[in-house]
């Protein structure tokens, strides 16, 4: 390591920065390697040497020399000199073997290379070899490879008699695009993995028997979701939560154009005890338990769930706060109403009530966050039955009030992306219960072991049968196949790609393609490998 430093510190001072990119990392490579093991990246630094530890691993994009392929050549050739065991005049002690080098390139060379590499062969901690790697990328519109002659091509570089193919092919099923109201796009996608042995030709559909893993990351609050009235009422939620741990309260504008005030007073009398009969009968009736009952409101909201419902439409200040719970306090003091409430409520305003069935209230001080408090926890003991009754199911992780109410609030923000993604497979996929419950399960388990991350990318593998109906008829975004031949050590791989965005990330559109570019363009991707073994 310190011999190599050396060279590239003295012949390539001003040229190169190095990159240590960590096991567990994100590799700019793995649309083409898939090595999962520490690696160096080398690309041109702006001024002086650089050598960046693990700490320091990012991928920072700088300007590239006009024309890289010297150089990487170079820095290659320097790389495997150090590790030969039979570079004695070296005088290296102690070997030391590194991990595989990739040299980033600018892609100004005839064939537009964008990437070298190098990987050492081992035999235990011996190091046999060395494995060379070449990828170019080119942007075209329709000349695309013929797979025979890949394969021929395949054989007469590595002598090979018999060759193997394998298949890939990602299709994007659902993408949420820009809205009209919004700034940032967002980054919603659902799209399918798809690989399987033996391949025909060039863009084969992948056949029923392949092997298919469904990627969903899903973000909340696109307003064409079947759930985006859930949504800004955990929007809402989330005020209060903030507010309570802040003390400032953004209140929102209101959605109805009656106050808070003359909504609770119309509770109120609907509440009394002339329609109290009518009110119980309702709370008897049956739920329907399939994810469309969450499309309207539930059939079965007790006083505590409607007044919820009405506060959070029209609540402006928090003067509105203290004035509808004054109103109702006294109603309850008064004998006014009986409301009847779920059983296993837990906030306040349901031990008030419950209380008020023995004609003995505590005295409540409407001032400070109590009533904030108060409206957040009827908010979230409504939604809570509203997941978990209608759909989720009984998780007692999920609804547990053990915990502090931020954490609660925070557990429902989880049920509720667990919801948009198994309601979009539903509505949007036509999924059966089959593969509901596998994703609701894995859904459950990250959510109960991590926090709330709507860029996570869920995995369920399925059959191919279970989608194709989505994509038989539309362009793959990516679509691979590997050409390998040998065994262990001595297997050598080509992979020919195309793809409708860029795969390398260091590179855009601009640098693989000349003349017009409005009409569509894919960009083939060529990754061809070579071996030496030290004799």
């Amino acid at each position: 390591m310190q011999y190599i430093n050396k060279i590239f510190l003295f012949l390539f001072q001003a040229d190169v920065q190095v990159h240590l990119i960590g096991e567990g990392c994100r590799s700019p490579l793995e649309s083409f390697w898939n090595g999962n093991s520490m690696i160096f990246i080398m690309q041109k630094a702006v001024s002086g040497f650089c050598f960046l530890n693990r700490e320091g691993s990012a991928n920072i994009m700088l300007n590239f020399v006009n024309d890289c392929s010297f150089i990487s050549r170079q820095l290659i050739s320097l790389y495997t000199l150090a590790q030969n065991p039979n570079m004695t005049h070296l005088k290296i002690s102690k070997p030391v073997v590194l991990p595989p080098l990739w040299v980033r390139c600018d892609s100004s060379d005839p064939e537009h290379t964008c990437w070298l590499g190098a990987e050492p062969l081992k035999n235990g901690n011996k190091i046999t070899g060395i494995s060379f790697h070449v990828v170019t990328c080119n942007a075209d519109k329709t000349c695309f490879a013929n797979l025979e002659d890949l394969k021929k091509a395949h054989k007469f570089r590595h002598r090979s008699s018999i060759v193997a193919t394998k298949g890939f092919a990602q299709y994007e099923l659902i993408r949420s695009t820009t809205l009209e109201d919004t700034v940032v796009e967002s980054e919603s996608n659902i799209y399918v993995d798809i690989t399987w042995n033996i391949v025909d030709k060039i863009l084969q559909t992948p056949p029923l028997t392949a092997a298919a893993t469904l990627n969903i990351r899903l973000e909340s609050g696109d307003p064409r979701s079947p759930v985006f009235q859930l949504h800004r009422e955990l929007q809402f939620l989330l005020v209060l939560a903030e507010g309570l741990k802040t003390g400032v309260t953004d209140w929102p504008e209101p959605l109805v154009a009656e106050s808070a005030v003359e909504l609770v007073k119309e509770l109120l009398n609907a509440f009394s005890s002339k329609t109290l009969f009518q009110k119980v009968q309702c709370d008897s009736a049956a739920v329907d338990s399939s994810i469309k009952s969450l499309f309207n409101e539930r059939g079965d909201l007790d006083f505590a769930e409607q007044l919820w419902c009405k506060m959070r439409r029209s609540v402006a200040s928090y003067q509105d706060l203290v004035e509808c719970f004054t109103l109702i306090i006294k109603s309850l003091e008064y004998g006014e109403i009986q409301p009847w409430i779920h059983q296993g409520s837990s906030s306040l305003l349901s031990k008030l009530i419950q209380q008020s069935y023995h004609g003995a209230m505590e005295a409540i001080s409407l001032s400070g966050v109590t009533p904030i408090q108060m409206l957040l926890e009827i908010g979230l003991d409504k939604m809570k039955k509203d997941y978990v009754s209608c759909f989720i199911g009984k998780h007692d992780y999920f609804i547990s009030t053990s915990v502090e109410l931020q954490e609660q609030v925070h557990r429902i923000q989880k049920l509720h992306h667990m919801l948009e993604i198994l309601v979009s497979c539903t509505v949007f996929l036509h999924f059966k219960h089959e593969n509901l419950f596998p994703l609701m399960q894995s859904c459950i388990k990250y959510y109960k072991e991590n926090p709330l991350n709507e860029k996570h990318v869920f995995q369920l593998p399925i059959r191919p049968a279970v989608v194709n109906k989505f994509y038989q008829n539309d362009h793959t975004q990516i679509w691979r196949v590997e050409i390998n031949s040998g065994h262990g050590q001595k297997e050598v791989k080509t992979v020919w790609q195309l793809s409708t965005s860029p795969p390398v990330e260091h590179m855009t559109s601009n640098n693989l393609v000349n003349g017009n570019t409005e009409e569509s363009m894919y960009f083939i991707t060529m990754a061809n490998c070579s071996q030496v073994h030290f004799a």
